[in-house]
């Protein structure tokens, strides 16, 4: 069995929750104090909790103090851990509210009676995943043992999974009819209890993608730093799409997902640094991610990523953290590599730090050559061109977010964006490459644009030689034409514009903790350096016509069904009619089904007009999500190829 480390409690924050008990205490809770719950939520929201022995108190008012003690896991996963002194305990408004303001705890790290019977993963260092896209580990989370097996097979779905699959539906549908705003406590509480019941049936991915959508709502009702309204949409997409097709009976084993699998022991192996790669989540996350490559080609990564803010982020740049019996450090690692024995790998390629992993120092490589080599082996356009049209069905977040590399020219700047061109490849260390001819324009954004890190400001530094040639190491942005979210650079080889790092920096600069400084950069050469662009084709997912359909989509989510009646009796979205003209007819056919679904009324027994049932809404407005999309990678595929116009 697993041993958890001994708990540290965190008296500036308030303990995970596990689904169950939030669910169940919001059930319990007299209808007629509903309607006070989501006030007394945000009220509680400001009241600093107090520590107490093994746990957190909250002060909710005269005679009334709940108190939360987590178990061994550091979460609340029986409803004996959250008592309150008032008379009403447990069925009261204060329990039931602090309860609810607690973050949604991960089942797989924090398992509950039910499923403590798991198998668990190894303990690793940094093993909290962050939500988000730094976090994109694994987006299943762990349910009963015996269906481990279950997600290889093309059977079709059990009748339990049937049921789980469409209480899932409806109580997404609910929240969609209703809006994020109007998404409170108690459609919540649905969410969390149906997703409780596909853990029970064995339907991982629909049940990470409750929880997921979950902790979305609270960050759009909270109006949280870094929550975009897009991510929302996106996992309500998920988690429709998936409900809706598993209670249909459809036996695509991708549907039902993948059990978070322990990890596995990979003996003896030899790992090479890329880059480190800061983490600020917002979800109170933050650490460091290193990139690593296999002697045999493997992406793999280890982490230090556990709750914090961005100072811990940033601290983070050379910060030591035990793998079994050695102990890391993050910025010798990421331009060093490591021998390891006793090694685990996790099936998402994250390295284990258990007991028995034993590791030696590597002598550090350059990116010119060993397996890191092969990240710069391809052109950019035809590796994007693979990763968007592999996604992975059984772990949907993943998709898009494996490093790419390549060797461009800096042509300007816009904003924070530097403008680059692929340069044409080279067999040899000649001199300066030009760029492929009519390949298109790219744009080099920062991964995270916190003050704390460096990015922004090094982007800027680059931006100001135009010319300079410069390996990158990045990100797909699956969301924006020709885009790369950069992590690091270094010199191209045999280039003589091109950077000039310190030795001891191996050849490479980790945009988010290392600074770029003059020095860094070549002499000033007018024969070499060129006209900067200052202005850049229209994005051509930005600029399309679908945006109308993406207004339209957000719009639901963030207003209910009503705002997109209202808005279409306003004439005000309206799209069908320009989609049409410009070509996207579907598009426009399935924006016409969906504004006109949202204004079908029906009557109650007395004869009063209410909303009509929220099912075929809910699928009108999936229709077009997913069309949505299909559509704009398409465009995205298309940018990384087109010849730039002017």
């Amino acid at each position: 069995m697993t041993q958890h480390p001994p708990l540290v409690v965190d008296a500036d924050r308030l303990p995970p929750v596990s689904p169950q008990v939030a669910a169940e205490a919001v059930a319990a809770l007299p209808p007629r104090l509903h309607r006070r719950l989501d006030a007394t939520v945000q009220r509680l929201a400001g009241v600093p909790p107090g520590r107490v022995d093994g746990g957190v108190s909250v002060d909710c008012g005269p005679e009334a103090l709940v108190t939360l003690t987590p178990g061994a896991t550091g979460a609340v996963t029986e409803p004996g851990q959250a008592r309150c002194s008032c008379l009403l305990a447990p069925r009261c408004l204060h329990r039931t509210a602090v309860l609810v303001a607690c973050p949604v705890a991960d089942p797989a790290a924090h398992p509950g009676p039910v499923a403590g019977s798991a198998t668990n993963p190894e303990p690793v260092a940094g093993s909290a995943t962050p939500p988000g896209r730094a976090g994109a580990a694994s987006g299943a989370t762990a349910g009963r043992a015996g269906v481990a097996g279950r997600a290889g097979r093309s059977a079709a779905p059990t009748k339990a999974q049937r049921a789980a699959a469409a209480a899932l539906w409806r109580a997404a549908a609910v929240v969609l009819a209703a809006g994020a705003p109007a998404a409170g406590a108690v459609p919540q509480a649905e969410l969390l209890r149906a997703a409780h019941s596909a853990r029970l049936a064995g339907l991982p991915r629909a049940e990470s993608a409750a929880l997921r959508l979950v902790r979305g709502l609270r960050a759009h009702r909270k109006r949280q730093t870094g929550h975009r309204l897009a991510d929302l949409v996106e996992v309500l997409h998920d988690l429709l799409y998936v409900a809706g097709r598993l209670a249909a009976g459809d036996p695509d084993p991708a549907l039902v997902g993948v059990l978070r699998r322990p990890y596995q022991p990979d003996g003896t192996l030899e790992v090479h640094g890329v880059c480190r790669e800061p983490v600020i989540s917002a979800t109170g996350y933050a650490g460091v991610v290193t990139h690593l490559v296999a002697a045999d080609g493997r992406r793999l990564s280890f982490g230090d990523v556990r709750p914090g803010g961005p100072d811990r982020a940033r601290d983070s740049a050379r910060a030591v953290t035990e793998m079994g019996a050695v102990s890391v450090n993050h910025a010798v690692l990421a331009r060093g590599g490591l021998r390891i024995t006793g090694t685990t790998i996790s099936p998402d390629g994250r390295l284990g730090a258990g007991k028995g992993v034993r590791a030696t120092p590597l002598t550090g490589t350059d990116w010119a050559t060993g397996p890191v080599a092969e990240l710069f082996g391809r052109p950019l356009a035809e590796v994007v061109g693979d990763q968007l049209a592999a996604d992975d069905p059984q772990d949907p977040d993943r998709a898009g977010t494996a490093l790419v590399g390549g060797d461009l020219v800096v042509v300007g700047a816009v904003g924070d964006q530097v403008l680059a061109r692929e340069l044409a490849p080279g067999t040899d260390a000649g001199p300066d490459r030009a760029p492929v001819p009519g390949g298109p324009v790219i744009r080099l954004v920062p991964d995270n644009s916190h003050p704390m890190l460096s990015h922004v400001a090094n982007l800027r530094r680059l931006a100001s030689w135009p010319g300079l040639r410069i390996r990158v190491v990045g990100r797909l942005d699956p969301h924006r034409a020709g885009t790369v979210r950069a992590l690091a650079v270094g010199p191209v080889p045999g280039a003589r514009t091109t950077l000039r790092l310190p030795a001891d920096w191996q050849g490479r600069a980790d945009l988010g903790y290392d600074e770029i400084q003059g020095g860094h950069l070549p002499p000033r050469d007018p024969a070499a350096m060129t006209i900067p662009v200052l202005a850049v084709e229209a994005d051509a997912v930005a600029e399309s016509p679908l945006w109308r359909v993406r207004r339209l989509v957000e719009l639901a989510v963030s207003g209910g069904r009503r705002a997109v009646a209202e808005a279409a009796r306003g004439g005000e979205a309206g799209p069908a009619g320009p989609l049409r003209r410009a070509g996207f007819t579907t598009a426009a056919a399935v924006a016409a089904a969906l504004a006109d679904e949202s204004d079908r009324r029906g009557r109650d027994v007395f004869g009063r007009r209410t909303d009509a049932d929220p099912d075929r809404y809910a699928w009108a407005w999936l229709a077009v999500a997913a069309h949505l999309v299909a559509a704009e990678r398409e465009l995205i595929r298309s940018s990384w190829t087109a010849v730039p116009v002017g």
